[in-house]
C-alpha cells in the first residue's frame, strides 16, 4: 500500500501496528465462517485478529473468503506483502473504523486537486491521451453526482466551483462502512483521483481501466524513455494493492 499519506491518516496509523517480519506458517487450514457480528477468518478453527488485537471480522462472506484465500495460499512462511486484502482489512478495522469522519475528509480533499482536472499543455500527444482517458470519467461524474469540474493546464492549482467538491462530499457522507472507505482510500491515493476511486467502487470502471487512466502520464514517459526495473517493481506492488481494493469494492457491491 502506498505510504504517501498525510500525518493524520488513519490508514497509515493502522499500518504502523502491522508486524513487518515474515513469520512461519502456524496453521493448516484457513476458512471463512459466519459469526456474531459478521464473518470471520478462521485459522484451524480459531478466530484471527488484527495487529492491534481486534477480531478480524468482515461485513460480508465474500470479503472474508477473499482473506481466507490469501491465508490459505501462503507457503511455509507468511508474507504480509502477499496478502493485500488482509492488509486493507487490518487498516479498515484498526484505523478507519475509529476515524470515519477524518477518512471522509481526506478523501474529499482530493476533489479540489483531482488528477483528472490537470492537463498537460505539451506535447500534444500527451494532451490528447489525457483527454481521451479523463474526459469520459468527468462526464460520468457529472451524470452520476451532478459534479461539474473545471480543467487546469499544468500543475497550477485552480479552485473548483464549490458545487463540485460539495457533491463528492455528499457522496462520501453516505458511506459509513470502514471497509468501503478503506478501499476508496487505497484507490484514491494510488491514482491521485477520488473520481476514479468512486467509478471503481460503483462498478463503472474495472480496476485495470482505472489503473490505466490513472497512469496515462507515467505510461507516456515509459513509452518515450523506456522502463526502469526498480520503478516497475514498485508499480507491480502498487497494482496488487489496487486490485485488492477493487475486489473489496466488488465484494461489498455483491
Amino acid at each position: 500500500m502506498s505510504d504517501d499519506f498525510s500525518p493524520g491518516d488513519p490508514m497509515r496509523a493502522a499500518r504502523k501496528n502491522m508486524r513487518p517480519a515474515v513469520v512461519r506458517r502456524f496453521y493448516a487450514v484457513a476458512v471463512a465462517a459466519p459469526v456474531a457480528g459478521g464473518f470471520a477468518l478462521r485459522l484451524d478453527g480459531r478466530g484471527a485478529r488484527t495487529p492491534a488485537g481486534n477480531p478480524l471480522l468482515f461485513p460480508t462472506l465474500a470479503l472474508a473468503e477473499l482473506a481466507a484465500q490469501e491465508w490459505a495460499g501462503q507457503g511455509e512462511t507468511i508474507d504480509p506483502a502477499a496478502m493485500p486484502v488482509t492488509r486493507i482489512a487490518n487498516s479498515a478495522i484498526d484505523g478507519v473504523a475509529a476515524a470515519i469522519a477524518e477518512t471522509r475528509a481526506e478523501l474529499a480533499a482530493y476533489a479540489e486537486t483531482d488528477l483528472l482536472c490537470y492537463r498537460a499543455a505539451a506535447p500534444p500527444e500527451l494532451a490528447a491521451a489525457q483527454a481521451a482517458a479523463y474526459d469520459p470519467v468527468l462526464d460520468w461524474t457529472e451524470e452520476a453526482y451532478g459534479a461539474r469540474f473545471v480543467l487546469a493546464e499544468g500543475v497550477t492549482h485552480r479552485r473548483q466551483p464549490e458545487a463540485a467538491p460539495r457533491a463528492i462530499r455528499a457522496a462520501l457522507q453516505a458511506l459509513d462502512e470502514p471497509f468501503a472507505l478503506a478501499a476508496l482510500h487505497v484507490i484514491t491515493t494510488l491514482t491521485g483521483s477520488i473520481l476514479l476511486a468512486l467509478a471503481v467502487f460503483c462498478g463503472r470502471l474495472t480496476a485495470r481501466e482505472a489503473w490505466r487512466i490513472g497512469h496515462v502520464d507515467e505510461d507516456f514517459q515509459i513509452g518515450r524513455w523506456g522502463e526502469d526495473d526498480e520503478a516497475m517493481a514498485r508499480r507491480a506492488a502498487r497494482w496488487r494493492e489496487m486490485e485488492a481494493a477493487s475486489k473489496i469494492a466488488e465484494a461489498l457491491r455483491r
